[in-house]
């Protein structure tokens, strides 16, 4: 592999790439709908949930929908689809308690911690997210990590979601790096990696299905062997 020269800056997305999304976000609606007392079997909701869930983050990041059509969408039409009739109401309910307990379960994915902790003494690292301010600073301290990023970019702070080159620049400023001394690590080609390459900046695509991805780019599906390119 090809070692890069002159990185100074790291930037990081957080869900799928640090945090464990899929794994929290199935102990949250294990916790909401036990509470709730709604009779659905969790992995029957979560087969139709995640391809739905990730339409609306698409339509989210292209500003086709805004985050609370984006917060009641992705439930009501995981519950039409198992024909389920749930009411307004308690859709929102669900919503706002999923949100509360998302940031309660924090498992983080192999070696983010002792990769964090190997490449802070050499590198400043950041962190870019299209998530929501308020749940991503909760996952950030909950997880223990906050202290490895000197900043944290959020879409809503900047304005404006990846791909968007503006959020880029608005996370570069903010760290004092230029694009050609920063690398971007991300699970997702369209918003991290090409976002980021598009700015001028390096990019690896992180996750479990870089096997299959055409991009032909850096890849890993193990954080650690991100230390095989610096």
């Amino acid at each position: 592999m090809i070692m890069e020269k002159g990185i100074k800056h790291i930037f990081f997305d957080l869900d799928h790439t640090l945090w464990d999304f899929e794994r929290n976000s199935s102990l949250a609606f294990q916790e909401i709908f036990e509470k709730h007392q709604v009779p659905v079997k969790i992995e029957d909701f979560l087969e139709l949930y995640i391809p739905i869930n990730n339409t609306y983050w698409a339509d989210y990041r292209n500003d086709r929908i805004n985050k609370e059509e984006l917060r009641y969408g992705r439930l009501s039409d995981t519950f039409k689809a198992m024909n389920i009739r749930v009411e307004r109401k308690q859709i929102d309910l669900l919503s706002e308690d999923y949100i509360a307990h998302l940031p309660k379960n924090n498992y983080l994915f192999e070696d983010v911690h002792s990769t964090l902790n190997y490449l802070q003494q050499k590198y400043s690292l950041h962190v870019i997210t299209n998530g929501f301010s308020e749940v991503q600073v909760l996952k950030l301290k909950n997880s223990k990590i906050e202290d490895y990023f000197m900043t944290v970019t959020t879409s809503e702070e900047a304005g404006v979601k990846k791909p968007h080159p503006d959020i880029f620049g608005y996370a570069l400023e903010k760290a004092k790096a230029l694009p050609t001394e920063s690398l971007m690590i991300g699970d997702n080609l369209e918003a991290d990696i090409m976002g980021a390459e598009n700015f001028g900046i390096k990019a690896v695509l992180f996750g479990e299905t870089v096997q299959t991805s055409n991009y032909s780019g850096k890849k890993i599906n193990k954080l650690k062997q991100l230390l095989e390119f610096i």
